[in-house]
């Protein structure tokens, strides 16, 4: 029997599946429920049709985790197009519009033409539980970026001289302001209170905190309009600053001992530069499974850390990051690749010989990042774990 290809475009309440034969000639077309019975009524007709069928997505994660798993629990062959190429795609098609259907249309027909679309498969469950567990630390840090930032735009209209004098991201600044936030409340407590108020909470460093606190309320004498309203919000938002410190503690905990507790661990922090967190997060994003990127090169171009050329005319050579890549690997291989700059002396060597070739700090680093990325790939491949003489071979 022929084969179909079967494109559905994600929605949160209602996907709209249209599948396509050899012919690019529209078999079927519907809109159906984001519902376990829905979606396997909507399998069922599709097999129907045809038994060999590619089914194609747009979406691979979240409102589509349900569609995605319906079909692979079926052993069905599934692929992922990103939604910025369907969308770029669309304006090759017929008609101005833009519907479910035709999305869907437009998914299909790129499936049934191209052979470049990733190929999801099921994850383990300590991927997934990684992917899970890194996710809501990014958003627990961006939320804890955010509050700093207002606890210092707050800080800075009343007491601009403590603001400048602290680092809102240490334990103890963000102590000392739940107790004492104004100039006059400082100066009124004193140095050897303020000392012995900070010691009673285990804060480091408890006189030299207490000495550049007294510092900077000695520099401010006026006394701001809405001091005390403000005084309340910097105490209250120094809070909750402190309670989103220790939930990135814990779930950091939580990350680790899923980590330590995967196959790889060993082999993936065994890289230079490559701890538990970043190993999580490497995980997360790739499963470990290497198979799913054909090459190293297609590895490094996922994470974003190979240049792609843009020619023009006369201009040649002209290479830059590519437009899509995956944010959660690049952070693991740029991150990784500084770290092992002061801690790994062929990292630090490659890194230097860029330099001296002329190469920008940024550009060195990257350079390095997609030598690592093959390195990577390697280690997990052979499942060994990384040796520094493999740097005579031409490793980072």
């Amino acid at each position: 029997m022929a084969q179909i290809w079967a494109g559905t475009d994600i929605g949160k309440i209602h996907h709209h599946c249209v599948v396509l034969n050899a012919g690019g000639e529209r078999l079927f077309s519907r809109r159906v429920l984001n519902d376990e019975s829905e979606l396997l009524s909507l399998l069922a007709d599709v097999l129907d049709i045809a038994e060999d069928v590619v089914w194609a997505v747009d979406v691979a994660d979240g409102m589509a985790n349900l569609l995605i798993n319906v079909l692979l629990n079926h052993g069905q062959q599934l692929v992922y197009i990103p939604g910025l190429a369907v969308s770029r795609a669309s304006a090759g098609y017929r008609g101005m519009g833009k519907t479910d259907a035709k999305d869907a249309a437009v998914i299909a027909d790129q499936a049934r033409m191209r052979r470049d679309l990733t190929v999801l498969r099921p994850d383990d469950e300590q991927a997934v539980e990684l992917r899970v567990l890194t996710g809501r630390r990014a958003e627990l840090a961006a939320d804890r970026t955010r509050k700093i930032s207002r606890l210092r735009g707050q800080l800075t209209s009343m007491f601009p001289a403590l603001e400048r004098a602290l680092n809102l991201r240490n334990h103890g600044p963000l102590l000392l302001l739940t107790g004492y936030q104004t100039p006059t409340a400082l100066r009124g407590v004193g140095r050897t209170r303020l000392t012995s108020w900070l010691r009673n909470r285990k804060v480091r460093s408890a006189e030299a905190l207490a000495e550049i606190a007294l510092e900077a309320a000695e520099a401010q004498l006026t006394v701001i309009p809405g001091q005390k309203a403000i005084a309340q919000i910097v105490h209250s938002t120094a809070e909750e600053v402190l309670a989103l410190n220790a939930k990135i503690a814990d779930i950091d905990g939580r990350i680790e001992d899923r980590f330590r507790q995967h196959e790889l661990a060993e082999v993936i922090s065994s890289m230079p530069g490559i701890g538990p967190s970043l190993g999580a997060e490497f995980l997360a994003a790739t499963a470990g499974d290497m198979s799913r990127f054909g090459s190293a090169d297609r590895l490094a171009s996922l994470a974003g850390v190979a240049p792609v050329p843009r020619d023009s005319g006369n201009i040649s050579g002209n290479l830059h990051r590519p437009r899509r890549y995956h944010r959660g690997l690049q952070r693991v291989f740029y991150q990784s690749a500084l770290i092992s700059i002061r801690s790994c002396g062929e990292s630090r060597r490659f890194y230097e010989r860029k330099r001296a070739e002329g190469k920008r700090h940024t550009q060195a680093v990257l350079a390095l990042a997609r030598r690592r990325v093959g390195v990577l790939r390697a280690l997990i491949r052979d499942r060994r774990c990384y040796e520094h003489k493999l740097s005579v071979t031409g490793c980072a």
